[in-house]
This record gives C-alpha cells, sequence and structure tokens, in this order.
C-alpha cells in the first residue's frame, strides 16, 4: 500500500528555535539597513559588499545552529508517510534533521552560484563569500538566494506537490508572504490542512483546517502524536 502524501509548508519560525532569527525579529532592519534593500538585485548591483557582509553574517551563523525538535519530528514522519517539504527557510537545518526530499523556494544560503551562468550553482563549506570568488568561467559568486524582486523558480514544483498532497502541514509561518501564501489555494477543500505558528493565521478559517497555537517543536509533539 503506499505511503499517504503530507507536504510540510515550513517558515521563519520553523528555525526560530534554533536560534536563527527572522526578519520579524531583526524589526525588517540590518544594521540599520532595511532588509528588503540589502537582500535585492539592486543592493547588489549597487553595493556588492554589503550584501555579501548580510549574508555572510546569516551563514556564519546557521554553521552555528543544530535542529530542534520540531526538525526531528518532522524528518520522523517519514517512517510512516511520503513527505515533501516546501519551505521558505533558506537554511539546511531539515537536511540535517534527515528529512530527504526538501524543496526551497527562496534558494539555499550554503550555495553560491555564478552571476553569468544560473545553472552554475556551489555548495559552499564555509560562511564567508568574498568579491573576488568566481564561477569556473571567471564570474563573481553571489548568494544562491531568491532576492526581493526575483522570480520564484520553484512555485510550479511547489504547487504540483501541493495537488498531491493527501495531508498538509504549515509550521512556522503565517502564510502571509506572496507568491508562497497562494500555495493554499491549490489545496483541494477536502485535504486536512495542520497550521502549527504561535501567532495568528494569515487566512480565513475552515472547516479541514487544524490550528495549533505554539512554537514548531511543541506544536510538531502534539501532532506526531495525532499523525502516528
Amino acid at each position: 500500500m503506499d505511503k499517504q502524501k503530507i507536504v510540510v509548508f515550513s517558515g521563519a519560525g520553523m528555525s526560530a528555535e534554533s536560534g536563527i532569527m527572522t526578519f520579524r525579529e531583526m524589526g525588517g532592519l540590518w544594521e540599520q539597513y532595511d532588509v528588503t534593500e540589502v537582500a535585492s538585485p539592486i543592493a547588489w548591483e549597487n553595493s556588492p559588499q554589503l550584501v555579501m557582509d548580510f549574508y555572510n553574517q546569516r551563514r556564519k551563523q546557521l554553521f552555528e545552529c543544530e535542529p530542534n525538535e520540531g526538525h526531528l519530528l518532522i524528518a520522523k514522519l517519514e517512517d510512516k508517510y511520503d513527505v515533501e517539504i516546501v519551505t521558505q527557510n533558506v537554511d539546511d537545518l531539515h537536511e540535517r534533521a534527515g528529512s530527504s526530499k526538501i524543496l526551497h523556494l527562496h534558494g539555499e544560503l550554503k550555495k553560491a552560484r555564478s552571476t553569468a551562468d544560473e545553472s552554475l550553482v556551489y555548495e559552499m563549506d564555509h560562511w564567508e563569500l568574498k568579491l573576488g570568488d568566481v564561477c569556473e568561467k571567471g564570474s563573481q559568486l553571489r548568494p544562491h538566494i531568491v532576492w526581493f524582486g526575483e522570480a520564484v523558480p520553484a512555485m510550479d514544483d511547489a504547487i504540483e506537490l501541493v495537488r498531491q498532497a493527501d495531508i498538509v502541514l504549515v509550521v512556522g509561518t503565517s502564510l502571509s508572504v506572496y507568491p508562497a501564501a497562494g500555495l493554499l489555494s491549490y489545496i483541494e477543500n477536502n485535504i486536512p490542512i495542520y497550521v502549527i505558528d504561535p501567532g495568528s493565521p494569515a487566512f480565513t478559517p475552515k472547516e479541514n483546517i487544524t490550528f495549533i497555537a505554539e512554537k514548531a517543536s511543541v506544536g510538531m509533539e502534539q501532532l506526531t502524536q495525532k499523525l502516528f
């Protein structure tokens, strides 16, 4: 018998317990700079060193963080279910927790890519990316991140996964940020949706939505008992 497919949407609250600061915790600012201005193609064009510094600091922090209990419990779901993760997060904590199928909507912090050929993507085993670090074609490397104002290449794949889901988990995100927020509209009305987030949901309550107002680790503990 085929396993039921669980599709997990995870957001910033998923990794907050691991010590990774969310943009909201930064107050939308990083060293007095508006985050949306630092994380943009225009910023890269005008102030590449500033953009490098921003992502280097975030990457250095990530190398010092570990997956939390919420990540581990999601990985454990694979014992019984076919689990696919669609994450807004750019960290690798789901991977390190043991989950095997993760789709990163907004890119990956521990990767760099060529500015000349976006198909050239490189794993990073260190935290610092510098001006002068180039790809095999000799072009500057940039963070492998989807910046504000850029298209989200993985959206079509995410939509396809959502359409296949038997169960949907939304963990650590209010799904208020588009285009990811639009993914809920592709879920059939009879599919159970479990939302784990201590804040208020940003979408209209429906009969098929169960809201667990807890942080990721606590909410996943409660939900795991229900799903196993």
